[in-house]
């Protein structure tokens, strides 16, 4: 085992809540709610029902974890797999940027269907989560850029993150972390190929990173081993999954700089790499008066993580699939000024305008923006008008990063919109629920996230 992996280790086993500062404590409260409003904002939603009818069929009647689109509980293992699963839906959820990976969609699914089952206090939960955050962020970073254009990190690195969440709630000591990786990262899977087809496969990406990652803590916890050198080795899964790996990036200021703290929420409900260009181009609309109608074309200077993406789909077919295409995007935000739930329901794939304004979008490759990515992701547009000038907008921190954040207002707001999306909940229950998120470190029990 390396010195990089084993100070990690040394970290995850040893730390505690007393450890963790007040602003990042309460940061994850903030993230912990953004979440909960993802996975409830897509009840209802192809592909979700799939993933309830295969729990209720592979899974017991009943159990001490519950599955939050539909109220029903069941085991950790199935309440992990379906809460993950649909909190990835409506491209919500949280990103964290130099790692490209989506922390919250695996580790608090896996920590919250392992809580409720062991019994563990709200206090417990934080302090597992922030160590899912911790590690995964650092595995992402680790593994590199090159890894990010095959492979879908949330899942691959996601497996790992879940799994160290819900092995701190069993209290691992050093020795299992490092079995506990070894179990994780020999499960990572996840291929970017889905794009192309507007396949279902991201769903499937979080709920099995979720479940797998529980499943590896639980057999750890019983004395199943796991390779000692899964990230380093000589056949692990740097050798297999990045040509950029950089190891000190996993024992990166453990203890010191907090990286859950780095974490960026969502402001539109699209892909994160569309939201720097949308912002930009809002801003220099806002600021010459622009319309949609005034607009000739739009060049959105992006990174090559956004074109690697991004540039997969051509004419989406699904809404899901629309949040994967730049011109879609930047038509809702020219057209309606926004690119919420709402606007890609209703518009992103019946309104003709937004198609006609989708054929005007292109994107091209800047070394400035490049070089940046992925600690940060600028904004970079331009656009030429129907009556001939050359504009530019620019960004440096899109709305949701952490210089640029949501506050808890915006946080309630945010979810109390995600909820009544889908009808999951009442008014007065999305309340409650925002209402116990505040009190998360004085629960003694977690049955009341449900």
């Amino acid at each position: 085992m390396s010195q990089h992996t084993r100070a990690l280790t040394e970290f995850l086993a040893g730390l505690a809540y007393k450890q963790i500062p007040e602003p990042v404590l309460a940061r994850t409260e903030d993230l912990f709610l953004d979440w909960l409003g993802s996975a409830l904002a897509s009840a209802g939603s192809h592909p979700i029902p799939l993933f309830e009818r295969y729990a209720q069929k592979m899974g017991p009647a009943d159990g001490p974890a519950r599955i939050l689109v539909n109220g029903q509980s069941s085991s950790a293992y199935f309440a992990a797999l379906v809460n993950a699963a649909s909190s990835h839906l409506v491209e919500q959820d949280d990103l964290h940027n130099s790692s490209v990976l989506h922390p919250a969609t695996v580790v608090f699914p896996a920590a919250l269907a392992a809580a409720q089952d062991l019994g563990k206090s709200g206090r417990e939960l934080l302090v597992a989560s922030v160590a899912g955050y911790e590690a995964g962020i650092r595995i992402g970073e680790f593994l590199g850029r090159s890894h990010y254009r095959i492979f879908h990190t949330t899942a691959t690195v996601g497996t790992l993150a879940a799994a160290v969440a819900v092995g701190k709630l069993m209290d691992f000591d050093q020795q299992q972390f490092t079995h506990l990786l070894g179990s994780a990262g020999t499960q990572a899977a996840g291929l970017w190929e889905f794009l192309r087809d507007a396949a279902d496969s991201k769903q499937l990406h979080t709920a099995k990173a979720a479940a797998d990652g529980l499943l590896a803590a639980y057999l750890t916890a019983d004395g199943l081993t796991g390779a000692q050198n899964i990230l380093e080795g000589e056949q692990g899964m740097a050798a297999g999954m990045s040509r950029d790996a950089e190891p000190s990036k996993l024992s990166d200021r453990l203890g010191t700089r907090w990286a859950l703290a780095e974490t960026s929420f969502k402001f539109h409900a699209s892909c994160r790499h569309t939201h720097p260009a949308a912002d930009a181009l809002l801003v220099l609309m806002q600021r010459e008066g622009l319309r949609a109608d005034d607009i000739a074309s739009v060049t959105t200077r992006v990174h090559q993580g956004a074109i690697d993406v991004l540039g997969r789909v051509t004419v989406p077919q699904t809404v899901h699939q629309a949040k994967f295409s730049m011109g879609t995007v930047l038509g809702l935000i020219a057209l309606y000024g926004k690119a919420g739930l709402t606007e890609f329901h209703s518009h992103a794939l019946s309104d003709p305008r937004v198609g006609e304004f989708r054929e005007k979008v292109s994107m091209t490759l800047d070394p400035e923006v490049d070089g940046a990515y992925p600690a940060r992701w600028l904004g970079r547009v331009e656009v030429t008008t129907a009556d001939g000038r050359t504009l530019h907008g620019a960004i440096d921190e899109p709305k949701g990063d952490p210089g640029n954040t949501l506050s808890r207002a915006e946080l309630e707001d945010k979810f109390r919109r995600l909820v009544q999306f889908s009808a999951a909940r009442s008014d007065d229950e999305a309340g409650a629920l925002i209402d116990t998120v505040w009190r998360l470190r004085e629960l003694q029990r977690l049955d009341a996230l449900a």
